[in-house]
């Protein structure tokens, strides 16, 4: 049995997805489960999010071996085959399979093999190299006992997040109060579809396959709303009115049903949560290296700061919790 992917995923930037997988990684840890995030955003901003700066020196320019999630998969690109990763213990029971900005290098690869996989023949090295991030993230979570795996990916539709897709169980879908983010949410539904018609297409092509491959599930756990995005000027009547459409379009274009249109956020049970933005803390927590639910007050969290750690803890607690039953209630396979 593989180890549950879930995908941060919105083609739309500034949504907080990296934010999201870098707290829930470390609340889920805090909550007993062995945890592997895993960095497929080219821009790598999940790994600098963990890592110092001199840490992200040694790793992209003074290390050798698979040290990154593109060194692990680079070897593809001759005539080698997939290495185990090395992965950087966080804390007890989470793990980081760093990123590399060196991963947009993968992209043209992925993108010609794809129409290769649909061929009738050397199916293995097309394969291989599609599912490359899944195969390195399951090597990682066996040998780490990993419960689940969290992934950070890019904002956009491109070969490296069909990839990460493909091998993704669940998708969770960050979205921000504003009109950019509605509309990527309407793209974001016809794009899972899409691509798990065809990843079952190819899977249909091999028959007999020489290594295990990823069912592209790709089902939706459901959708984030954070209010960063949120500017003092702007009225709430504004914010309102997107966030109220946020339902009906997740139902319609995700779930291709129409029964939750008339829902609020409140009343809709694939509204996984709806996040503050916890300002005042994020420098205090990015100068610690530390999640804001965790600052302390030798860290500065002292006063109403304090206040604002303990509703933060309590939010990302009820937040991993409602993603986790959500997938634990969610079948494992496809049918």
């Amino acid at each position: 049995m593989s180890t549950p992917v879930i995908t941060f995923f919105n083609n739309k930037g500034g949504v907080g997805k990296t934010s999201l997988v870098y707290h829930l990684s470390w609340m889920c840890s805090e909550m007993g489960h062995r945890v592997l995030a895993l960095d497929l955003d080219p821009q790598a901003n999940l790994t600098a999010a963990f890592l110092e700066e001199d840490r992200l020196e040694e790793l992209w320019e003074n290390s050798t071996g698979p040290v990154t999630i593109y060194r692990a998969v680079q070897p593809l690109l001759e005539v080698g085959d997939l290495q185990e990763p090395v992965l950087i213990n966080l804390a007890r029971g989470l793990h980081l399979i760093p990123g590399d900005v060196a991963l947009a290098g993968f992209e043209e690869a992925l993108s010609n093999v794809w129409p290769d996989s649909m061929g009738d023949s050397n199916l293995y090295r097309s394969f291989r190299i599609l599912t490359a991030f899944w195969q390195v993230a399951q090597m990682a979570a066996r040998r780490v006992q990993a419960d689940l795996i969290l992934a950070d990916v890019g904002p956009n539709l491109g070969a490296i997040n069909r990839s990460v897709l493909i091998g993704t169980d669940h998708v969770v879908i960050p979205l921000g109060a504003d009109l950019f983010s509605l509309q990527g949410l309407k793209n974001l539904g016809p794009t899972l579809r899409s691509w798990r018609t065809l990843w079952r297409k190819r899977l249909e092509n091999w028959q007999t396959p020489s290594f295990e491959l990823p069912l592209g599930a790709m089902r939706p756990v459901g959708y984030i709303v954070q209010q960063h995005s949120v500017r003092l000027s702007r009225p709430v009547k504004a914010y309102d009115r997107w966030v109220n459409r946020m339902p009906g379009v997740y139902h319609q274009s995700v779930l291709g049903e129409t029964e939750g249109a008339a829902l609020a956020p409140a009343g809709d049970p694939h509204c996984l949560a709806t996040l503050k933005h916890y300002r005042s803390l994020i420098p205090m927590a990015q100068e610690a290296r530390t999640p804001i639910f965790a600052l302390t007050p030798a860290q500065g969290a002292i006063g109403s700061h304090a206040v604002a750690v303990h509703e933060a803890y309590a939010d990302f607690q009820a937040l991993a919790a409602r993603v986790l039953t959500q997938i634990v209630a969610s079948p494992r396979r496809s049918p």
